[in-house]
């Protein structure tokens, strides 16, 4: 890196003050998932009314992220964390008291919607702070939530090893992520933490992930002052047109993410199943076949922002697609084995997860790179990511009980062959505007 792109120290503390961000929102989540298997049988929900609660999860988020996007636009990221993160996190408070199960419904509502909130202005901000730094590092930052992920669920199997109830775990675990996470407030990007605020400062405000637009530093100011001739060809575009093309690519940019989502969450929620089903597996091995997944997620994070900049966004898309492709084309070939069924069920989730690692950050990276508001554009990605996690386990779960759960896995398979194939396209549309 040159000494033109070294970031300042107002660059480096945001970048430490996400992380942590990245790293709270995980121990929240994780807080709330690993507390599930409690709430169902204190509130005796059953299948049923425990899927109702978790798709009222996913509708909170979506509900949420469309205003949450304005308001990163309107008042900055920097203002909506310092205010909303902390909000999220008391939001846990509810499932964890709920009396009844009408009562658990509109905690779980408002949960997801605390989640969908700091899950939009946290990945705003740090587009914000990625483009401060001209480089890419976004993927670290969803490291830093699968890190936090794992330090919830050891807090939940420590507290509940030593004897500590479920409630008082998850109303303790909620008030000391809503202290901590008023911390980094200080250390976040001043101006608001909008994007193009925050590149203003930055001597090299293109994103790492738009090579093709490092253009001279004169023609880094904003477009109302460039002569007409270094306007990008969008610009040129009437403003409908313009406004169009803008749409399709987040759309574009959505159906990748959310393609994503469904085929992290068919690992999540599939794999150890898979491979009792179909590989007749003891419970306790098959569960390895998660905790492979979720570590090569993991570590494909924070390894991932080098890949990126080595291949370039395009083609680390790529990469991720065609990886999560073979990834699943072994789990599908483990059962059919005559021998060593389980270990290639083991090597195919743990390729899976270190090609999907990547997926989202590129997405959410691409998206700081589009004109006009990036905070609403960030929702609706987000909200299109989100949708896909909800629709995943309806089409799933149903095609598995109708046939097996080997024809099932077929599923997510061809949607990791739509983000190798539409993936690279969605980036390199987003970057070269």
């Amino acid at each position: 890196m040159t000494a033109r792109q070294r970031p300042d120290v107002t660059g480096r503390r945001a970048r430490l003050a996400v992380f942590w961000i990245f790293c709270l929102c995980g121990v929240i989540c994780s807080l709330w998932s690993t507390s599930l298997p409690a709430i169902n049988a204190r509130l005796h929900l059953g299948e049923t009314r425990l899927g109702i609660v978790l798709l009222l999860i996913g509708a909170g988020a979506v509900a949420v992220m469309p205003v949450t996007g304005r308001l990163c636009d309107r008042l900055g990221s920097r203002a909506v964390l310092r205010v909303g993160a902390p909000l999220s996190a008391v939001t846990l408070i509810g499932p964890a008291l709920a009396p009844r199960f009408p009562v658990l419904l509109a905690a779980a509502f408002l949960l997801g919607a605390g989640i969908g909130s700091l899950d939009v202005a946290m990945n705003a901000h740090a587009i914000a702070v990625e483009r401060r730094y001209g480089r890419s590092i976004m993927s670290a930052f969803h490291g830093f939530w699968s890190v936090g992920g794992v330090v919830g669920s050891a807090v939940i199997a420590t507290g509940l090893h030593i004897g500590a109830g479920t409630p008082v775990l998850m109303v303790s675990g909620a008030l000391a992520a809503a202290l901590l996470l008023a911390v980094p407030g200080p250390l976040l990007l001043p101006g608001g933490g909008r994007v193009r605020a925050a590149t203003a400062g930055s001597q090299d405000a293109r994103p790492a992930t738009a090579p093709a637009r490092q253009e001279p530093a004169a023609a880094t100011a904003p477009a109302r002052q460039e002569p007409a001739a270094a306007t990008a060809p969008a610009r040129q575009e009437p403003a409908a047109a313009a406004a169009a093309a803008r749409h399709s690519v987040v759309l574009l940019l959505g159906l990748v993410a959310s393609a994503g989502f469904i085929c992290e969450g068919a690992a999540y929620n599939w794999a150890p199943l898979h491979a009792i089903r179909e590989l007749h597996a003891a419970p306790a091995t098959a569960a390895l076949a998660y905790t492979i997944f979720a570590a090569a997620l993991m570590t494909g994070r924070l390894t991932g922002d080098r890949l990126g900049r080595r291949l370039g966004a395009v083609r680390a898309m790529g990469w991720a697609g065609g990886s999560a492709v073979c990834g699943y084309l072994l789990v599908l070939l483990a059962p059919s084995l005559p021998a060593g069924g389980l270990e290639c069920d083991y090597a195919g989730w743990a390729v899976t997860g270190l090609g999907l690692a990547t997926v989202v950050p590129v997405v959410f990276s691409a998206v700081g790179a589009l004109d006009g508001g990036v905070g609403r554009a960030l929702s609706r990605v987000a909200a299109c990511a989100y949708a896909g996690e909800l629709a995943g386990p309806a089409v799933i779960g149903p095609l598995a009980g109708a046939t097996s759960l080997r024809v099932a896995m077929l599923v997510p398979a061809g949607l990791a062959l739509v983000i190798a194939v539409l993936g690279p396209v969605a980036i390199g549309r987003a970057t070269a505007r």
